[in-house]
């Protein structure tokens, strides 16, 4: 999936202008004896027609094979070990933040007289702090080893409701499959990621292989770096996939996405560093200091979050997710200094937010997610205070979200609990305290006690 920052719509002149160039492919393609239901080779999607690379360079042409299709096990590409997965840095000068989540069931499309099992991923991208877009990805392993993209729903939002869908498409009933990832891949080698004429598209040019690249605790060999055609005809030099982690780097210049820490690739035994564990407690209680505007206590706060920080000497800690804890502890310090209520809170939730990042290392992602959702109740909160109503239906619009990856996780009478009281804040005249009740409620129940 293309992270938001690289979305490029189409005009509508030039979706038809797209459009008409397929359906010349199609009579051609089915007149010189090819079935119009793989239709290979397609035409280029970009949005003057050109620019691609010739087809003797693709490795996208076969057929795929689906026996076995959601044992996705492809080293570059395996989101079917990867749980949870979470991407910093900068996007339109602004910080950027997604995570991506394996969801607990699969899906089938029908493709060619296929009923093709897929695995299911949730892609949620915030942009300073505010969701930005979500993304239901589908994916599926060939026979041998290539990993393919047969569809996505997305989800664009703006001021905490969704705007757009744009970029919708699904294998089968709007054209073929994408490859995502090749078996093997090779310098040279050509693939497209998205291929549906007139709505997405993105082609691959794999440039290096055998790279080494530090990863959240230390060098990872053997990445790949590719070269990216998006549909505005533009080539940008800077997408990494890495062993073990998948999409590593994105860079378009100024805009980073950066992977940050992979629970699958960077899980360690044992249970949580008790630092870690404190820093999420004492940001909420400075969090209810700054609600009352005990100014006194919240200094002796900031001390503990500044305490807990220091006691995080470990080298081998993801270094994205650190730095953004050490801008959280320093903004928290500055507001309390300050006695600014609403740089505070905002401050507390992100250290909160870098210290559930730091437990995927040692805790399933299930837990951290319901974690998360004390989070972003304590977010609504916020919002609420300050009057924010974009900010308040974002937050509902997140705590949705996760109610579906923690879905068929959780006891069935926690899960009711949950549901049933997501509905009530989806209704409620009064977020603010439906969220304090949320949010009290996670605290005093800990429906994932089971799964840490």
């Amino acid at each position: 999936m293309q992270p938001p920052s690289k979305r490029t719509g189409l005009s509508v002149a030039a979706a038809i202008a797209l459009i008409a160039v397929t359906a010349v492919a199609v009579v051609a393609t089915t007149r010189a004896g090819r079935s119009p239901a793989w239709l290979p080779p397609t035409p280029c999607g970009t949005s003057s027609g050109k620019g691609c690379a010739p087809d003797s360079d693709r490795v996208d042409l076969r057929r795929p094979r689906f026996t076995h299709p959601t044992d996705i096990t492809n080293p570059l590409f395996p989101i079917g070990s990867l749980e949870s997965v979470v991407l910093l840095g900068k996007v339109d000068g602004r910080p950027f933040r997604s995570e991506t989540t394996l969801l607990p069931r699969t899906a089938t499309v029908d493709w060619d007289g296929q009923h093709v099992e897929v695995a299911l991923s949730q892609y949620v991208a915030y942009l300073d702090g505010r969701i930005q877009e979500v993304a239901l990805d589908r994916y599926a392993q060939a026979d041998d080893g290539s990993v393919w993209y047969l569809g996505e729903d997305v989800f664009d939002y703006v001021d905490g409701s969704i705007a757009v869908s744009e970029g919708t498409w699904l294998a089968g009933r709007d054209g073929p499959p994408a490859m995502i990832m090749p078996a093997h891949p090779r310098p040279g080698q050509v693939f497209r990621a998205e291929n549906i004429t007139g709505v997405v598209f993105e082609e691959l040019r794999v440039r290096d292989v055998d790279v080494t690249v530090d990863g959240p605790g230390g060098r990872v060999p053997g990445a790949v770096t590719m070269d990216e055609l998006h549909v505005d005809g533009v080539t940008v030099s800077g997408k990494t996939f890495a062993p073990g982690y998948g999409e590593f780097l994105t860079l378009d210049k100024p805009d980073v996405e950066a992977l940050a820490i992979a629970h699958g690739t960077d899980r360690r035994p044992g249970p949580t560093p008790a630092p870690v564990a404190h820093l999420v407690t004492a940001a909420w209680g400075f969090l209810e200091q700054v609600r009352l505007q005990d100014w006194e206590a919240a200094a002796r706060g900031a001390v503990l979050v500044r305490a807990d920080r220091g006691a995080l000497q470990d080298a081998t800690l993801p270094p994205l997710v650190l730095d953004q804890l050490d801008r959280a502890v320093r903004d928290l310090e500055h507001a309390t200094t300050a006695k600014d209520p609403a740089a505070a809170a905002d401050a507390a939730i992100r250290v909160a937010q870098s210290a559930l990042d730091l437990e995927l290392l040692t805790r399933a992602p299930v837990a951290v997610d319901v974690e998360r959702v004390h989070l972003h109740a304590q977010a609504l909160r916020v919002a609420a205070a300050a009057g924010d109503t974009p900010g308040v239906r974002a937050e509902v619009a997140v705590l949705g979200w996760l109610a579906d990856r923690v879905g068929g996780h959780l006891r069935p009478a926690d899960q009711a609990e949950l549901e049933g009281r997501l509905r009530e804040l989806r209704l409620s005249p009064d977020p603010a305290d439906t969220a304090a009740r949320l949010a009290a409620w996670l605290r005093s129940t800990h429906p994932a006690r089971d799964l840490a």
